[in-house]
C-alpha cells in the first residue's frame, strides 16, 4: 500500500490506493476465499488477451454463451509455455454442459478463475477484491461508511447492540446499548452472524432500514425505522484514569490513525499524565505508515519499529522517525488473540524497544506484509510481498506475540462488566509510575 518508509494514498476493508498508482502496505488478518480450482490456470491469459489492446468495462456481466473461446496452446513439446488451452476447454465444456449454464455470468466466472490462481499460493492472505468487495474494503481503511452508526455484539447468543456513535442516525433515532435486535426488516437475526446483520443493515445515505427491537424491561418488541448517512468512525478514543493515568484504545490503524493519535497525545501532554494504557485488543491491523508513526510517539527517534524481508532474503528496517514526545511516559500495552499485524508490529516494538509490559494473551500471529494494488474494473489485488520481524529479531507468524503477564478475559466476565486485563494493566502501571 505505500513504499518502505510511508508514502500517502489511501484505509483494510475498510483502500482507495492504486489509482494514483501508488501502493500501500496492509498489516491486517482480513481476508476472503472464494474457491474457483477449475479455473486456476486460466486466469492470467484471460486478462492478458483481453486487457492487451484495450480495457474493457469489467463491471458489465457479459452471458457466458455470448463468450467466444481462443485457445493457446505450446508451439512444441520442449515448449516451457503454459497450456491454457486447458481452460479454455473447460470454459467451452461449462458453455456446453452445465444444466443452468443460461444463468451463468462470465464476468463471475473470470473474478472466481483470479481468485482460484491466487487462492493456490497456499497464503490467505493473497487475495482479489471484486468491486463490492473493493469499495467495503476501501470504506473500512478510510473509517468512513454509509450506515447507521451502532456497534453489534453476541449477547447470550442473541444479537445486541453494543453501543450507537455519538451523532449517530441509531442514536438520534433512540437505539440504546443492550437492545436486542430481533428483526432486520422483517426478517430474524436468530440465526443470523454480525457479518449478515451487519450487511443488511448497511446501505446507502439517505435510506433507511426497520430495526425490531427488544429492549431491558420491555415485554414486547419496538420498531426503530432509521435513515442512513455517512459515518465516520475513529480509530483512536483517549480516557482518563484515576492516577493521572491516560487509556488509549486503537481498534485499527486507518487513514486517519496518526491524526487521531497526535491529538490525544496532545490532550495526555497537557493534563499532565503520568502514565499510558495503550489497549490493542481486538485491532486487526491496517496500514503500515500510521503505525510507524504511531510508534514514532512512543519510542526514540531512529529506533528500528519493524524489519521487512523480502523473497530474496533482503532485509529493510523501517525506523522511528521523531516527534516522540510520549517516549519518557511509563506504559503498558494490552493485547489479545484479536491484535493482529500492524498492532502486533507496534506491541512488538514497544516491548523490543523500551521494554514496555504486554498484558492480556498472546497475539493473533501474522508476520506478512501485503502490498494493494488497484486494477481496472473498480477491482483490486493484495498480494503478500515480504514478511516481518520485530526489532529483536522475532518472526511471530502463526505463534503470535506472548504477553509479559497473561491474564484472561472470560465471556462471564464481558456478561458481567469486568475487564480483568486492564485491572491488571492498571496495577503494573501504577506501581512502575510510583517507583
Amino acid at each position: 500500500m505505500q513504499e518502505n518508509n510511508s508514502p500517502h494514498t489511501t484505509n483494510d476493508d475498510k483502500i482507495k490506493i492504486v489509482g494514483n498508482k501508488k501502493h500501500r502496505k496492509i498489516f491486517k488478518s482480513y481476508f476472503f476465499v472464494f474457491i474457483a480450482i477449475i479455473l486456476i490456470v486460466g486466469s492470467f491469459w484471460l486478462g492478458y488477451s483481453r486487457g492487451k489492446n484495450s480495457v474493457a468495462d469489467q463491471s458489465q456481466s457479459y452471458p457466458l454463451l455470448e463468450t467466444t473461446v481462443k485457445n493457446q496452446t505450446p508451439q512444441n513439446s520442449q515448449d516451457k509455455t503454459v497450456d491454457f488451452s486447458l481452460f479454455w476447454n473447460v470454459w467451452d465444456l461449462l458453455k456446453q454442459k452445465y444444466v443452468d449454464r443460461n444463468s451463468l455470468d462470465a464476468q463471475k466466472l473470470v473474478y472466481g478463475a483470479i481468485q482460484g490462481m491466487l487462492s493456490a499460493t497456499g497464503d490467505p492472505y493473497t487475495t482479489f477484491f471484486d468491486p463490492q468487495q473493493t469499495q467495503a474494503f476501501s470504506q473500512d481503511i478510510g473509517g468512513s461508511f454509509e450506515g447507521i452508526g451502532a456497534e453489534l455484539g453476541v449477547k447470550n447468543g442473541t444479537l445486541t447492540v453494543v453501543a450507537p456513535l455519538a451523532g449517530s442516525p441509531a442514536q438520534k433515532a433512540g437505539l440504546k446499548s443492550g437492545d436486542e435486535i430481533v428483526k432486520i426488516n422483517d426478517q430474524s437475526t436468530s440465526n443470523m452472524t454480525i457479518d449478515q446483520a451487519v450487511n443488511m443493515i448497511r446501505g446507502q445515505k439517505g435510506s433507511s432500514v426497520k430495526l425490531t427491537v427488544l429492549r431491558q424491561g420491555d415485554k414486547a418488541t419496538t420498531d426503530i425505522n432509521i435513515v442512513r448517512d455517512v459515518i465516520d468512525v475513529k480509530t483512536v478514543n483517549l480516557q482518563f484514569k484515576n492516577d493521572g493515568i491516560a487509556y488509549v484504545s486503537i481498534n485499527q490503524f486507518g487513514d486517519k490513525t496518526a491524526s487521531e493519535f497526535d491529538a490525544a497525545m496532545n490532550q495526555i501532554i497537557s493534563r499532565g499524565s503520568k502514565g499510558i494504557i495503550l489497549d490493542l485488543r481486538d485491532n486487526p491491523g491496517g496500514l503500515l505508515d500510521q503505525a510507524v508513526d504511531v510508534a514514532s510517539r512512543l519510542i526514540p527517534q531512529g529506533k528500528v519499529v519493524v524489519t521487512e524481508q523480502d523473497s530474496n532474503g533482503q532485509k529493510t528496517n523501517l525506523y522511528t522517525t521523531g516527534g516522540d514526545k510520549l517516549s519518557s511516559l511509563p506504559i503498558v500495552v494490552l493485547i489479545n488473540q484479536g491484535s493482529a499485524s500492524a498492532s502486533e508490529i507496534l506491541a512488538g516494538a514497544l516491548r523490543d524497544d523500551r521494554g514496555v509490559q504486554l498484558i492480556g494473551n498472546t497475539s493473533f500471529g501474522k508476520g506478512s506484509v501485503q502490498e494493494l494494488m488497484d486494477l481496472p474494473g473498480n477491482t483490486s489485488v493484495k498480494i503478500t510481498v515480504a514478511k516481518w520481524l520485530t526489532p529483536n529479531g522475532d518472526y511471530i507468524m502463526d505463534k503470535g506475540i506472548t504477553p509479559s503477564v497473561k491474564v484472561d478475559l472470560t465471556q462471564n466476565d464481558i456478561n458481567n462488566n469486568r475487564d480483568p486485563q486492564l485491572d491488571k494493566a492498571m496495577k503494573i502501571l501504577q506501581a512502575e509510575i510510583s517507583k
